[in-house]
């Protein structure tokens, strides 16, 4: 009788590494510390919680996160059926309602016969094969007992959350309803213009608000993908003008649109709206102070203020393999944010690689090889390839291998790598192999 796999999390890559080994008929046990001992980052005592946004990025294969939704859906991911079924207008990015989005995995993982449910702290390595998914805030107990395996090392950064506000509370006559270059339905966020002066306003008044003390902060180990707006803001006058509050695509939208404040849709009720970009360490009443200096927040009620805490990553290179397995310890893989992937998307990437390698092992089958032609292999090629400067990654083009010949043209070169990477996927289904 075959032993049990053991999945170490619930969250986005641990649902999805048990759901890979599943599908093939390995039985799991699915170890979650919730709801009887929570991270600060979390709140909800269900399964694969959205914590810092409800947003799962661009979903167009022209671009690299966009591409790696699309095989993921074609390799019968549980997180991406979710986030479909529970999707939100986002112009051309996918959205979810995350209470709904996690009720549903939650209860597809609970009705699946091949998974068990364990309710508490795992404080050491499982024995035989084993995935390890507990995220970048794992518990002290399972972070010891991770930091004793032969090879390890592991690094620290800071990532922040955006705030939440009531759509009920906005008000609607300082707002306009437009998507940037009119993708989606053309007017899937709530857009709060300001003209030059209001801009420079509200960026000194942000450069000069009072930030929470945060254990260890330092500027140069947060992740660019999350910095604390307010930490762009000291970059210079300018800088946030061409990040998150950049008017393009929004010009034929209003007059004097010097800068623009996003808003997109949290819920499927369309009741609350999460700020966009606007990641922060201030402190609550500084929140609503200075954000209240955006127009048509001026009375916002927050459901949720801005928040930060400090991540935890493996140094992956030379303590994993391309599989996401221990090079020491086979059987052993890791997956999540705690292998250095960047992202929701690229999370359940990892635990849906790592899923398929753990049950291709149990069953005494050869662990499939997803190259660099895909964007899923890009990031096992990632995390394992020698890196003495490694740092938390998203998915992107460059991490792939390049066409056999050049094109100038960006969107068309990246349709032609996504579509190369999607028909080496069907050849693999076709073959058996994955």
């Amino acid at each position: 009788m075959m032993d049990r796999v053991k999945v170490v999390g619930a969250g986005l890559a641990g649902c999805e590494a048990a759901w890979q080994l599943a599908k093939r008929g390995v039985d799991v046990d699915l170890y979650e510390m919730k709801p009887g001992k929570m991270s600060p980052a979390h709140h909800s005592p269900l399964f694969a919680e959205l914590v810092c946004s409800n947003s799962l990025r661009a979903d167009r294969l022209q671009n690299a996160v966009g591409l790696l939704k699309e095989e993921m859906r074609r390799l019968d991911s549980l997180i991406m059926e979710a986030a479909d079924h529970c999707r939100v207008p986002a112009g051309g990015a996918l959205a979810v309602d995350r209470s709904g989005f996690s009720e549903r995995i939650t209860a597809r993982v609970r009705a699946c016969e091949h998974i068990r449910v364990i309710s508490g702290e795992v404080d050491r390595i499982p024995d035989g094969i084993a995935v390890i998914c507990a995220g970048p805030l794992a518990s002290d107990a399972l972070c010891r007992a991770i930091s004793g395996l032969e090879g390890v090392s592991t690094l620290n950064f800071y990532d922040a959350a955006a705030p939440i506000v009531t759509k009920a509370s906005i008000d609607m006559s300082k707002v306009f309803r437009a998507s940037r270059y009119d993708r989606g339905d053309g007017d899937d966020y709530l857009n709060c213009p300001m003209d030059r002066e209001t801009y420079f306003a509200f960026v000194d008044a942000l450069v000069h608000a009072e930030t929470a003390p945060v254990h260890g902060f330092e500027e140069n180990m947060v992740f660019e993908g999350c910095m604390p707006v307010e930490s762009m803001a000291r970059r210079g006058p300018m800088t946030l003008r061409f990040g998150p509050m950049k008017a393009a695509g929004l010009k034929h939208h209003a007059e004097n649109l010097f800068a623009n404040v996003q808003l997109r849709q949290d819920d499927a009720g369309d009741e609350m709206y999460n700020i966009v970009g606007f990641q922060t360490r201030l402190k609550f009443p500084e929140q609503k102070r200075v954000f209240g200096m955006i127009p048509g927040l001026e009375n916002a009620e927050f459901v949720r203020y801005g928040v930060m805490h400090r991540n935890t990553f493996l140094h992956s290179p030379g303590f994993l393999d391309r599989h996401f397995q221990v090079i020491r310890r086979p059987g052993l893989f890791f997956a999540g944010q705690i292998t250095g992937v960047e992202g929701y998307v690229e999370s359940a990437a990892s635990g849906l690689y790592a899923g398929i390698s753990a049950a291709c092992m149990a069953l005494g089958r050869p662990i499939p090889e997803f190259t660099r032609k895909t964007a899923i292999g890009a990031l096992g090629c990632y995390v394992s390839a020698e890196n003495r400067d490694f740092q938390p990654m998203n998915i992107t083009f460059s991490l792939m291998d390049p066409l056999d010949r050049p094109v100038r043209d960006k969107t068309a070169r990246n349709g032609m790598i996504a579509d190369r990477s999607l028909a080496l996927l069907e050849n693999m289904k076709t073959e058996g192999l994955t």
